[in-house]
């Protein structure tokens, strides 16, 4: 539930809970009718390469450059700012800034008709966004926590008191920073490739190496993307690959690589009663896809988290870089998540779940379906312990070979670290 206080201060507790129940039977919802379906390919409103860069012109877009505690950050902002609810914010990776990290989502028509609902504040790292200029010699680049901290004056400039956030690698870092440090302006969290942990020493080491050798446009490519996407998926690397390469300042993007790779823990625990630990006050949706470099932090992030407040979304089929291979099925995740909070309760079904039910599949009962996800029969079921380890089954009929038009959601508990302890489990969702 959503602690009193947070978010918009109407809403009473029981309609909070009640919010909460609606976002788990939505999502188990499409676990359970829909589990065979065959689904027409969903394409997004441009060609992939257009709309990483393209943003459609159907909002009222302003572009500011804005002075905060630690220096100025470049901010756009679509949509006009709704007293009542709170505005999206989103937060790039590196390699990225807001057009080539996010468009491909919200250029999608799934995610248009959330956007009517939600002003967007996209915030580019300081020197990401198209044509920075190279920072003047001494310049300090601003640390993670720094970073985090810039963000309360953006809110202040655009008249914003409450955002949802939705991060990506080290913009996920960022804004769970933020939440940490102002739980009262945040109302929601979806962290893509969230790393709650510092970085190892060889990864640093690494990092700095790639510096002296030209090497930084493959460790962005490595941090983004696993190997198996690196391998399956030439056009959409290369893609990439050249962004970093002919669009980012790379003087600029090293500031930025260097102050992810010196970032520190966060320090989150999971609730313990009786225990004042550092943890998240809102709801939070993780996502991660199956073939990401980074499914063992995400998972290790959710071990530490809430588990009354925390959904993990696991993509199957999908690489490091979900919001632009699968923005369907993202698309469709968000749309519950900010309906669990009590937002757009009357919202149409989205293209993704339209299909769903124009496929014609039959509809199974709940406690069939909770049967069939521990049989093993036709799906996967996969749990991970407190140590973030994984262990997967699969049925001999090659469930990982499904086609991309197939969607299988299934909701599994995370299983504790001690087997016997009893208590609430945050809720896994696999797609």
């Amino acid at each position: 539930m959503r602690p009193a206080g947070s978010g918009s201060g109407g809403r009473s507790a029981a309609a909070a809970a009640h919010g909460e129940q609606l976002l788990r039977y939505q999502l188990l919802t499409m676990s359970t009718e829909f589990q065979d379906a065959h689904l027409a390919e969903v394409k997004p409103l441009v060609e992939k390469e257009e709309a990483i860069t393209r943003l459609l012109p159907d909002f009222d877009v302003q572009e500011q450059d804005v002075e905060t505690v630690h220096g100025s950050v470049h901010v756009t902002m679509c949509g006009t700012p709704r007293g009542n609810r709170p505005a999206i914010l989103t937060y790039h990776d590196i390699g990225l800034n807001h057009k080539t990290c996010f468009n491909p989502l919200f250029n999608f028509e799934d995610m248009q008709e959330i956007t009517q609902h939600f002003a967007v504040c996209h915030v580019d790292a300081p020197g990401q966004q198209d044509g920075a200029p190279s920072f003047q010699t001494g310049y300090v680049y601003p640390s993670m926590d720094q970073l985090a901290e810039m963000i309360p004056g953006i809110l202040k400039q655009f008249g914003l008191k409450t955002v949802i956030g939705m991060g990506t690698g080290a913009g996920a870092y960022i804004l769970t920073r933020f939440a940490l440090n102002h739980a009262d302006m945040v109302e929601g969290l979806v962290l893509i490739n969230v790393n709650p942990c510092a970085e190892g020493w060889m990864d640093w080491a690494a990092t700095k190496i790639s510096g002296w050798t030209n090497a930084l446009p493959d460790l962005v490519i490595s941090h983004l993307f696993g190997k198996e996407e690196i391998h399956s998926n030439p056009d959409l690397i290369h893609t990439y690959r050249q962004h970093i390469i002919n669009d980012m300042n790379q003087t600029n993007l090293h500031l930025f690589v260097n102050s992810y790779t010196s970032r520190r823990d966060l320090e989150i625990e999971r609730p313990v009663p009786g225990v004042n630990v550092v943890t998240l006050q809102c709801p939070v949706l993780l996502v991660v896809g199956d073939s990401s470099p980074a499914v063992d932090a995400v998972v290790e992030c959710n071990s530490k988290l809430d588990p009354t407040r925390t959904t993990l979304l696991k993509m199957a089929d999908c690489g490091g870089l979900p919001q632009v291979s699968q923005p369907a099925k993202l698309a469709e995740a968000f749309k519950y998540f900010v309906q669990g909070m009590g937002y757009m309760p009357s919202a149409s079904m989205t293209r993704l779940m339209r299909s769903r039910t124009a496929s014609g599949s039959s509809v199974t009962s709940l406690e069939g379906q909770r049967s069939r996800s521990h049989t093993g029969e036709g799906t996967r079921s996969r749990s991970h312990t407190g140590e973030g380890t994984r262990s997967r089954s699969h049925t001999g009929e090659g469930s990982r070979n499904r086609s991309h038009t197939d969607t299988r959601i299934e909701l599994t508990p995370n299983s504790a670290s001690n087997a016997e302890q009893s208590g609430p489990k945050s809720m896994e969702v696999s797609c």
